[in-house]
């Protein structure tokens, strides 16, 4: 038995509350750029709350990077949402976690902590972007340590700009090599981990990316069941374009959608 999940698209087309990561937002990715801002222009302008849980962009230098043509065009496209009233929340990933409060302002949002809980519509709810929990990659958790601190961030902004991408690219590329030689399950979330965040942040319910395997999964605890849905990456410039988002309903039901919209049976 999966969570509640509303079947008809026409029961939400005034959702609550959107739930999307990992887009990867990248100039060389026109495809994935355009279903982003669709998805803006035509979903996200409905809902009353929006909720970007990290990985965004495929990588953010800073916010004195905000300029760019490129970087302008998201966020201000983001800032048209929150112009026509909708609240929008900004969680830092793994690609993107040097957001800063000029990046905030800019998108007329507000930055999560990761994790953090929320209640909206009767449901407790406890997001992450997801990278936190891979804890059985740990060559990857010491990195993330290490530039999470506050020290590493202010010495690191403190390069030229130009320098700091150089070294983005560095790290991007020798991230896709070590992926290479880690299996399925190092680059998974750990169970160990995911049982520990439902029982301190007491919600039923988990929302996170990161991943890249979009998916339902139920598990069983003394007082209640718990669910934890996976957000998708995007990626529209294949020929098998993939992508989506999770949205709330008032009523406290949630619904997959595709990239193109329709809605989505929760595996």
């Amino acid at each position: 038995m999966h969570d509640p999940i509303s079947r008809s698209a026409k029961a939400q087309s005034n959702p609550f509350a959107l739930f999307v990561s990992d887009v990867h937002l990248q100039a060389d990715m026109p495809g994935t750029t355009q279903a982003f801002l669709n998805f803006l222009q035509l979903h996200a302008v409905s809902a009353q709350q929006l909720y970007l849980l990290g990985d965004l962009f495929e990588y953010w230098a800073g916010d004195d990077d905000i300029e760019s043509p490129y970087n302008r065009c998201i966020v201000d496209a983001i800032h048209a949402v929150s112009d026509a009233g909708v609240a929008v929340f900004w969680m830092p990933g793994n690609r993107d976690f040097l957001v800063g409060p000029e990046f905030a302002g800019a998108i007329g949002g507000s930055i999560l902590p990761d994790p953090s809980v929320i209640t909206l519509c009767s449901r407790r709810i406890v997001l992450a972007h997801g990278d936190a929990q891979c804890t059985d990659d740990r060559d990857y958790m010491a990195f993330r340590s290490k530039v999470r601190t506050p020290q590493w961030q202010q010495e690191f902004l403190a390069m030229p700009l130009a320098q700091r991408k150089t070294i983005i690219e560095g790290l991007r590329r020798g991230s896709r090599e070590a992926q290479h030689s880690k299996s399925y399950e190092i680059m998974d979330v750990s169970q160990t981990a995911i049982t520990a965040l439902f029982d301190t942040s007491g919600a039923a319910t988990l929302i996170h990316g990161h991943i890249h395997r979009p998916a339902c999964h139920e598990y069983e605890s003394a007082q209640e069941k718990r669910y934890r849905h996976v957000l998708p990456d995007w990626d529209c410039d294949t020929d098998q374009p993939r992508g989506g988002w999770l949205a709330l309903g008032a009523d406290g039901s949630i619904m997959r959608f595709s990239i193109d919209g329709t809605s989505q049976t929760v595996s």
